[in-house]
């Protein structure tokens, strides 16, 4: 069973998702969660405080869902792993698409509240971190600064199709497809630069 916190955190991130960062009430996060108000103040001291350790929380539990891999299928070569990882946040389940919509409304929040903006942006160079050393797995002889503005390309991606995808603007197969198409695509160009001999 969730203790207290993380079931306080799961609730915010639910009301984030559906009414915004600005449309965050410390009432209706007591009333989402079955407790008093007296008891969210007592673990995060202010709205704020709600904010940043609801980001935390998402980003942690996007930390946990794509890392999950089926205990028994076969294991994935560097190509596969980065594939299925950035494939897992396009997942149709309730927990997915409420992480990838409050992740939408933080980055949003964040435009209008610099107190904000640095914690979302470290959230950010994570994640491109993490993908760009998927990448270098796969392309193990290409420069750091190339895998991480490629990474950069694709998590702004993934963060734009996901958008789409959860307006319903695009249907989530095709945005899947278009996903591995860019992958293939980074990954050609990847091999192209450390394809390209070094003059001294």
């Amino acid at each position: 069973m969730a203790d207290r916190r993380t079931t306080l955190l799961e609730a915010a991130a639910r009301v984030i998702a559906r009414r915004g960062v600005r449309g965050l009430r410390v009432e209706e996060l007591a009333a989402e969660a079955g407790v008093s108000t007296a008891l969210i103040y007592y673990h995060f001291k202010h709205r704020m405080g709600i904010v940043r350790a609801t980001l935390e929380f998402i980003s942690e539990r996007a930390d946990r869902y794509t890392a999950e891999r089926d205990p028994g299928a076969p294991p994935l070569d560097a190509r596969g792993d980065l594939l299925e990882t950035l494939l897992l946040e396009f997942q149709d389940v309730p927990e997915v698409r409420e992480n990838s919509t409050a992740w939408g409304e933080l980055r949003a929040c964040a435009v209008f509240e610099p107190e904000l903006r640095e914690e979302v942006a470290k959230a950010t160079l994570v994640w491109v971190q993490d993908v760009a050393e998927l990448l270098g797995r796969v392309r193990p002889t290409v420069g750091a600064a190339a895998l991480a503005m490629a990474a950069e390309r694709l998590t702004a991606l993934v963060e734009g199709l996901s958008i789409r995808w959860h307006s319903g603007s695009l249907p989530l197969a095709h945005a899947r497809e278009l996903l591995v198409g860019a992958v293939e695509v980074e990954l050609a160009r990847l091999a192209a630069v450390g394809a390209v001999p070094v003059v001294c």
